[in-house]
Formats: structure tokens, sequence, C-alpha cells
């Protein structure tokens, strides 16, 4: 006979299979185009819309949750070159090719301003720039990297990779590699032309994360 806990075991192992299947669903139909509806989520998941609606409340609370999963692995990221035992070209180069890899910036600053972000994601997003310049700062200070490029200049140029798509998955991953190799080589502190202008600064960052009406009103 099936006892009580089994069957809720039961229930919780089906839910857990659901949220595992909605998040990838929703990593692939957003990252896509952000401007999906919830929908579409549902049906690449293939579960019911009910379902989806039982565990995340709107798109923005999926699209925050896939955000926060983005935040979470460059920062985890960031920590693992921090502490290698490596060169800190090595360690910042292998860095970048990791988050490429995991396409966090397609997580985090493609999906901005599309979900009001939580204090908990502003701080996130404060560690993502402290851990990710000290990484820079190291490899500039060893004469590694050019003196004259700053995170964010780095941070918009991984965002472009990121809406690169060409093929399937595989070959997506494979082009986007290739064009951060040739971003790297513009990275060296022996590169010859001076950039122009001033860098993006964190405050323009910041807003972009201040969610667009309209778009909150679509999906």
């Amino acid at each position: 006979m099936t006892t009580n806990a089994a069957r809720l075991r039961g229930r919780q192992a089906q839910a857990a299979r659901n949220d595992e299947a909605i998040l990838a669903a929703a990593r692939d139909v957003f990252l896509a185009d952000p401007d999906a509806p919830i929908a579409a989520v549902a049906e690449r998941a293939g579960v019911g819309i009910g379902a989806l609606y039982h565990r995340y409340a709107s798109k923005e609370d999926l699209l925050r949750t896939l955000c926060r999963d983005g935040q979470e692995v460059y920062l985890a990221e960031a920590r693992r070159a921090l502490n290698l035992d490596a060169g800190p070209w090595q360690a910042y180069t292998d860095f970048l090719r990791r988050i490429v890899a995991a396409d966090t910036h397609g997580l985090t600053t493609r999906l901005a301003g599309r979900f009001t972000p939580t204090a908990e994601m502003f701080e996130l997003g404060a560690q993502m720039e402290e851990l990710g310049t000290e990484l820079l700062r190291r490899a500039q200070a060893a004469g590694d990297v050019r003196e004259d490029v700053a995170f964010l200049d780095v941070g918009y140029l991984l965002e472009l990779l990121s809406m690169l798509r060409v093929g399937d998955a595989e070959r997506t991953a494979a082009v986007r590699q290739r064009h951060l190799a040739l971003i790297i080589d513009g990275l060296r502190a022996d590169s010859a032309t001076p950039l122009p202008g001033e860098p993006p600064t964190w405050q323009e960052q910041s807003e972009r994360w201040i969610p667009d009406p309209a778009l909150s009103r679509r999906g």
C-alpha cells in the first residue's frame, strides 16, 4: 500500500522535475526572444499553464529567477578565478571563457529592464562589479591587460556575444568562443589603438534595470 509519505515524496519529486523543465524552457525561450509570452515557456516545458503559474506568479517572477541564477553563476566563477593558483591573465581570460559558455550576460543584462529587480539582486549586481573589476585590475596591474579598458567595456562586449545565435546551440557556443578570442586579443596590453571616449558608468548600467512600462504589459 502506498503511504501518505510516499505520495508526498512523489508529488515533491514531480514538482521538482516540473520546475527544472520550466526553468530550462524559460532559458531557451526568453534568451531567444525576451518578448515571448509565458505560454511559450509552458509549451516548451510540456507542462500546463496552471502548473507554471503555481510555481511562478508571473513572467516577471520567472525572469527574476533566471537573472538571479545568472548572477549566482557569475559570482561563483569570479570567486573561483580569484582563488586560482594561476597568473592574472590566465585567471581572467579563463573566467571570461567560462561565463560566456554559461551565458551569464544573456541571463542578466540582456533581460534587464523587463522585470522589477529586488534589493538583493542589486546587491548581487554590485558584487559582480566588485569581483569582476578586481579580476580585471589584477591583470592590468600585471601588465597583461590594457589600462584604458574598464569593467563595463568588457561587460557590454560580452552582452553582444550573448545575442549571437547561429545554427544550433553547439554551433552558437563555438562561434561565441571564437569571437571572444578576438575580444581577448583586443584586451592585451600591447593593443595599439587607444579607446575613444569614456567607458560606461555604473549609474548608466543601473538605469537599464528600471522596467519599461510598455514591456511589463506584454506576455
